[in-house]
């Protein structure tokens, strides 16, 4: 180890102030506790605690279950408060400004807006209705002097059968901040397959894809969101090390060997949207432990894997992007170069024009740079 990455990785630095990228955080997952107070209150939804602190709490012990299905249970009680124009546009307001507080300058996020359409609001009018949050926030942003850009990743329910209406939706907007398209929900049993002609479509519309896949099923749904869903990214994808068998040489070496699929993936520089806390709470690592310790980010790191870190669902997993770094600074020794190349795989691998990725690489390393002078 060189002395200088000695020195960054025992300096006292702030990751929170760090140049940060998000590419996978859920709207539905993301909002303040108080704003969910003041929503339900409004429509005479019953919440399962009255103050903000409670219900935060609330939120974390119910997704923190081990399971998929349990962890998704707790978005009935978001998308509830997430109906009207007026609603979605505040939380998608304070979605950004939280973001832009935790040291983000591109955040995708994410979301399905078939599920907001319980008040009557038309699918066109719930997408206008969050990229007028998503704006409003971005200039109260500039407008105190700092930056952030943001992209709507409009989402299917993959259990569900309106893949090809979502997609059509997704790329009607695609001039209004929408930069890209996934399918989510309950995985196994639900092939992104399911969703072809939707995928065939967007591949004829050159729209750029991401799809859930390998967090609660194997690289069977990995492989099929390659090939049917011609993923560019995979939503976690931690599931990856399935396909990667590692053994102990004659010289006590460790021999690692990619399977089909993990070759594919590691070779074409498909990035993978992990996000460790979440990864954690869903049981999406549980082949090989409970403790974040047993996260497979540090060998698909060391293995040349583009690797990313998200959030997922701050809410839920009662995290930040910083303390995601944090966390894994704390685990695994990461020292700064090793946060700023996360950042730098984000940037590439983010559903924006070359232009814009290189200039958020240009702000990455002009950030870290002068964190390391510090």
């Amino acid at each position: 180890m060189s002395e200088s990455t000695n020195r960054n990785k025992l300096a006292n630095f702030d990751i929170q102030a760090l140049p940060k990228i998000s590419l996978h955080d859920h709207l539905d997952g993301g909002l303040r506790p108080q704003t969910i107070i003041e929503l339900a209150d409004e429509i005479g939804y019953q919440l399962p605690a009255s103050d903000a602190k409670s219900l935060r709490r609330w939120f974390a012990e119910s997704a923190d279950s081990g399971s998929l299905v349990k962890y998704l249970e707790t978005f009935d009680v978001t998308t509830a408060v997430m109906q009207t124009k007026a609603g979605l546009t505040r939380i998608a307001r304070e979605f950004v400004l939280d973001l832009a507080d935790d040291g983000v300058i591109y955040g995708e996020v994410r979301w399905a807006p078939e599920q907001h359409l319980r008040a009557g609001l038309s699918l066109d009018e719930v997408v206008e209705a969050v990229q007028d949050g998503l704006e409003e926030g971005m200039q109260l942003i500039e407008e105190r002097g700092g930056f952030i850009r943001t992209g709507q990743l409009v989402t299917a329910m993959r259990h569900a059968d309106r893949g090809l209406e979502i997609a059509e939706l997704a790329v009607r907007h695609r001039n209004n901040g929408v930069v890209g398209f996934d399918i989510a929900g309950a995985e196994k049993g639900f092939l992104p397959s399911r969703h072809k002609i939707a995928f065939d479509y967007l591949a004829s519309e050159l729209f750029p894809v991401t799809v859930h896949a390998g967090e609660a099923d194997g690289i069977e749904s990995i492989k099929d969101a390659i090939v049917s869903g011609r993923a560019l990214r995979l939503g976690h994808g931690v599931r990856i090390v399935e396909d990667i068998m590692v053994s102990r040489t004659d010289r006590d070496t460790d021999l690692v060997v990619l399977g089909p699929v993990a070759e594919w993936v590691h070779d074409r520089g498909i990035a993978l949207e992990l996000s460790p806390s979440s990864n954690l709470q869903t049981g999406a690592i549980e082949m090989l432990g409970e403790n974040l310790e047993d996260h497979p980010i540090d060998v698909l790191y060391d293995l040349g894997f583009k690797v990313t870190v998200n959030t997922d669902n701050r809410l839920m997993s009662a995290t930040t992007l910083t303390r995601e770094l944090e966390l894994l600074v704390a685990t695994f020794g990461y020292d700064l170069d090793d946060l700023e190349q996360f950042q730098i795989n984000a940037a590439e691998a983010s559903f924006q024009a070359l232009d814009e990725r290189l200039e958020l690489i240009d702000m990455i390393g002009e950030g870290f740079d002068a964190a390391r002078r510090k």
